[in-house]
């Protein structure tokens, strides 16, 4: 095998939603692998801190301002990358939001935030991406999933309904555009303590329920997601496209014990 089949020196990378969590981990992947960065948020202040580490690592990171839910600031955050470098290599489409409540408590500006933001936006940001890279016949777009694309789970009806939709997409674009050597896939995280669920690893008796139906007896740590990303995006991974990869510590197998308890 070369060991230079995961080498992203010269490549450019867009990641959504980079202000915070998972984005910046991914970004820090990247980054780590060779990769000069795009960083996206809908605050352009709150990515210099993050600019100036991508930039301690040696590579390049350009702030650019990006709320996925306008059209219009899509395709001004697609041409400004692709001006400052000159070309897209690779897509990490991060950004995502949630709401959390009872399902019969949604409302209809909840359910609207969250699909746009995470479906539509996806979407979106996909397309606009996806059309500076097909005349380079190149391209690496990870759309990113959760384990809600596979399962469902109480309380997050919209989430998982965005995140199902995200793996259908995904499948549907890596048959539109594999004629032109662009791969999509998603790239589904288990459970990993983010800003968006921090208040249920609050509470101790829910992670030590999560925790037993983990094979693996624990939740994800954001390294725990450095080498999917980075398989994806380089050449190791240049024949999987339409593929949702969970990174999950197993939970999606089931975790239901069929045995009976072993008496003392």
């Amino acid at each position: 095998m070369d060991k230079n089949m995961f080498d992203l020196t010269g490549r450019v990378a867009v990641v959504t939603g980079a202000s915070r969590g998972l984005g910046q981990y991914f970004g820090w992947a990247l980054a780590r692998a060779g990769a000069d960065l795009v960083i996206t948020s809908r605050q352009l202040d709150a990515l210099q801190p993050f600019k100036e580490e991508i930039e301690s690592l040696g590579r390049m990171a350009l702030p650019l301002e990006l709320d996925v839910r306008d059209y219009d600031s899509i395709q001004t955050m697609v041409e400004a990358a692709e001006n400052h470098y000159g070309k897209i290599d690779i897509l990490v489409n991060n950004a995502g939001c949630n709401v959390r409540k009872p399902t019969t408590e949604i409302t209809w500006d909840d359910w609207n935030l969250v699909l746009d933001t995470n479906l539509r936006g996806t979407f979106f940001v996909a397309q606009a991406v996806a059309k500076k890279m097909i005349p380079r016949h190149y391209g690496r777009i990870i759309n990113i999933g959760s384990v809600t694309s596979v399962f469902g789970y109480a309380g997050l009806a919209p989430y998982c309904a965005s995140r199902g939709g995200t793996k259908q997409l995904t499948m549907a674009l890596a048959d539109d555009w594999g004629r032109y050597g662009i791969t999509v896939n998603c790239l589904a995280p288990g459970w990993f303590k983010t800003a968006q669920n921090r208040i249920m690893y609050e509470d101790k008796e829910w992670v030590a329920y999560l925790t037993d139906r983990i094979p693996l007896k624990r939740h994800g740590q954001p390294h725990d997601l450095d080498g999917t990303v980075v398989f994806l995006a380089s050449d190791a991974g240049e024949y999987i496209t339409g593929q949702t990869i969970l990174v999950d510590g197993g939970i999606s197998t089931g975790a239901t014990r069929a045995l009976p308890a072993k008496k003392p």
